[in-house]
């Protein structure tokens, strides 16, 4: 009998989203064996029917997640084995789709059960395959694209914390950003979010080349942790196959892990710091290492939201992930602090891709800035000011107008100009100590030129 229509019903136990059934070996050597990632099928006689993965073997014990969750779900049910691990569509159809948690369409779309599917468990790219880091990934918000560069390959996430507008953020790189396919993963989404999302790729006119999967708050946790997967199984193809310069944006990491932590309790397994589980760092780091730019194909660039519970930096989730990533973008205040945020990557390509003078114009802002939070602190607390002074307050008060605010768009170039600009209002030039060729080559006259302004 083909193993797959053996069905099991020694149910032994039901915690939380698992189930635990008996699975003797098979009678004869040619008998498939259940392996670790396998789907199950699971039925109940009450007509409860859901799909579920393997995540523990001991022995003849078999611990499996149900999608489904297991409200509903009695020690009658049975379950049979599909004898492969979860697969996920691909195919050029899945652009401008919808999908669950659990890879179903979740849209209106026609069904794409005939297109091709492929395993979403698979191992990272072989490092001799890749190339090094050498392109900038451009998405015309100024304090990533001036200050911090986005690199394609890079793997990055946004720090944030709980009512800032980190999604409002994410979205609008994912329909700024120079790539050509997005893929969108939600993980723990309210369905306003989700509809956020979906309405502003919609409106962007980028929808046709993103596509998105999403586990809603409402969901079965156990799909969170399948989004992930899928999201970076279908962007691998892309890169790989297509060579296509992909996109993966992942909101929100803490909530998946979250997810990680109630599985790894409900199968009892020994909690680490904060009660999360002891793979915390290798599991993130598994998905983030996803991230490539490869030789004789496309790029994979990753760019997550990971949420500070209380706005602590050294909660496990923001912690572990700072290992992993490649510098991180610190959203507070509705604004990208410039000394919160890092790419580690950005040497790659500033002054070799970009205008001759981005890194000195970099280096100069950051340092006037840096001044201004000294004047603005001297006068807080009643010091008196030199006239450099109040000059140094106006240039902070105009570097958040015009660079800080993440409603602020523009693209480099014009970005470039508008902080030669800035300088220009607020400083002489022998105040800027820069090179004295590009001073020449970049600084505006007032007299002569009209003020460049940021598109909102």
């Amino acid at each position: 009998m083909s193993h797959t229509l053996v069905r099991y019903s020694k149910v032994v136990e039901i915690v939380g989203d698992l189930l635990k059934v008996l699975v003797p070996p098979p009678v004869s050597e040619q008998g498939q064996r259940v392996a670790f990632g396998d789907l199950g099928w699971v039925e109940d006689p009450s007509g409860f029917k859901s799909m579920a993965r393997v995540i523990r073997l001991e022995g003849e014990l078999v611990s499996l997640q149900v999608f489904s969750g297991t409200k509903g779900l009695s020690t009658q049910a049975s379950v049979r084995f599909l004898g492969h691990p979860m697969r996920v569509t691909y195919s050029p159809n899945v652009l401008g789709r919808v999908f669950r948690g659990d890879g179903t369409p979740f849209d209106t779309g026609p069904a794409l059960t005939q297109d091709p599917k492929i395993e979403i468990d698979g191992p990272s790219a072989n490092p001799a395959r890749r190339s090094l880091a050498s392109k900038m990934v451009r998405t015309d918000v100024p304090m990533i694209d001036i200050f911090n560069s986005l690199v394609e390959s890079q793997k990055i996430p946004i720090f944030s914390v709980a009512g800032e507008p980190y999604n409002a953020l994410l979205a609008r790189i994912g329909i700024q950003a120079d790539a050509d396919i997005v893929v969108f993963g939600g993980l723990g989404l309210i369905f306003d979010d989700y509809h956020f999302f979906l309405r502003r790729f919609e409106d962007a006119g980028v929808f046709a080349r993103t596509v998105m999967f999403v586990n809603l708050a409402s969901d079965p946790v156990v799909e969170r942790l399948l989004v992930p997967d899928m999201a970076l199984a279908v962007a691998e193809r892309f890169a790989v196959e297509e060579g296509k310069r992909v996109l993966v944006l992942l909101s929100d990491m803490t909530a998946y892990a979250d997810a990680m932590k109630e599985v790894g309790i409900a199968m009892e397994a020994v909690p680490s710091n904060r009660g999360y589980m002891g793979d915390l760092y290798s599991q993130l780091a598994r998905r983030y290492e996803k991230a490539a730019d490869f030789k004789d194909g496309g790029s994979l660039t990753i760019l997550t939201v990971t949420t500070m519970p209380g706005g602590d930096v050294t909660h496990p989730v923001p912690d572990n992930t700072g290992y992993i990533t490649e510098g991180q973008f610190y959203l507070h205040d509705g604004m990208l602090d410039p000394f919160g945020s890092l790419s580690r990557l950005k040497q790659h390509v500033i002054g070799k891709v970009t205008r001759e003078d981005h890194s000195q114009i970099m280096n100069t802002m950051i340092r006037f800035y840096s001044g201004a939070r000294d004047a603005e602190q001297k006068q807080a607390m009643a010091f008196d000011l030199s006239e450099f002074d109040i000059r140094l307050i106006r240039f902070g008060n105009l570097f958040r107008e015009r660079f800080m605010d993440i409603d602020v768009s523009i693209p480099l170039e014009k970005g470039l100009d508008l902080c030669w600009q800035t300088l220009a209002e607020c400083f002489d030039r022998d105040e800027l100590l820069m090179k004295e060729n590009l001073i020449d080559k970049y600084l505006p006259t007032l007299d002569e030129d009209e003020p460049i302004q940021a598109a909102a």
